[in-house]
């Protein structure tokens, strides 16, 4: 079984057309590390370029959609009803450094629901996608989350805090108590993206993370909940709608987890 949807096939053809480029780009980093030129703004081009790629795509196709994208805001402020969601380095901090450890993330949300998404680590050439109502896959193979059932024995993985965070202090806290709880040390990856498409497909039991854009997860979502996932908010401001405090699991270990977040104790 594969997803064939139109929609699906838009964004994982956008996507392999916008890998290419950062393909090329990342095999220039190496060099760059090397020279006395910062890769930084050889890293905002390579964001940028991928990008224009993705939305000029996705227009084609569906030119009255409106798009909410890292490097550009908002487009089409007009359509509230079809959005496109586009990360295109999800792990920038990975690819500044030569790590190969990043994905082009493209979800499509219809009415306030994300409907489907898409996740391409170009460098494995793993493609992890879902549909609502029609499974997760990666590479046309379909996947689940793990079953396993006990936190203490659960593999989670996480990430952050940015530099300019303000709660800082709070989040590594929050990070000693988990990890308190449980028996293998937790992972820090640096892609939200790839997080999510490691839950959906059983590599990772749980994971959570503060302070992330909408665009970093949108595509994570869908494909984790259609492996048999559960995802859930906590702590929301109201007045920053596009960040996100996320937290997404196998489902048999999520409500432990979050009373360890909230700082309950698990029975």
């Amino acid at each position: 079984m594969r997803l064939e949807s139109p929609q699906i096939n838009l964004i994982t053809r956008a996507c392999i057309k916008a890998s290419k480029s950062l393909i090329r780009d990342f095999g220039e980093i190496e060099n760059l590390q090397v020279s006395s030129k910062a890769p930084g703004d050889f890293v905002t081009s390579a964001d940028k370029r991928t990008e224009k790629i993705l939305i000029d795509e996705l227009y084609k196709a569906h030119p009255d959609y409106g798009i909410i994208t890292e490097e550009s805001g908002i487009l089409n402020k007009s359509n509230t009803n079809n959005k496109w969601i586009i990360d295109p380095i999800d792990g920038t901090m990975n690819f500044l450094n030569g790590i190969p450890h990043f994905a082009i993330s493209v979800g499509y949300e219809e009415k306030n629901e994300i409907k489907c998404g898409v996740i391409f680590d170009p460098i494995k050439n793993e493609m992890f996608c879902a549909e609502k109502g029609n499974g997760a896959f990666v590479n046309n193979t379909r996947i689940r989350v793990s079953n396993k059932k006990h936190l203490k024995e659960a593999l989670l993985v996480t990430g952050g805090p940015k530099n300019q965070s303000k709660i800082k202090d709070k989040i590594f806290s929050e990070y000693i108590n988990i990890s308190k709880n449980i028996l293998a040390p937790i992972r820090k990856f640096g892609s939200a993206a790839l997080d999510l498409s490691y839950i959906a497909c059983g590599r990772f039991d749980g994971y959570w993370q503060r302070e992330l854009n909408y665009w970093d997860v949108a595509a994570g979502i869908i494909i984790v909940k259609e492996a048999g996932g559960f995802v859930d908010f906590f702590e929301q401001e109201k007045s920053f709608p596009l960040k996100n405090n996320i937290l997404a699991t196998n489902s048999n270990i999520h409500d432990d987890l979050k009373h360890l977040i909230e700082k309950k104790d698990i029975e």
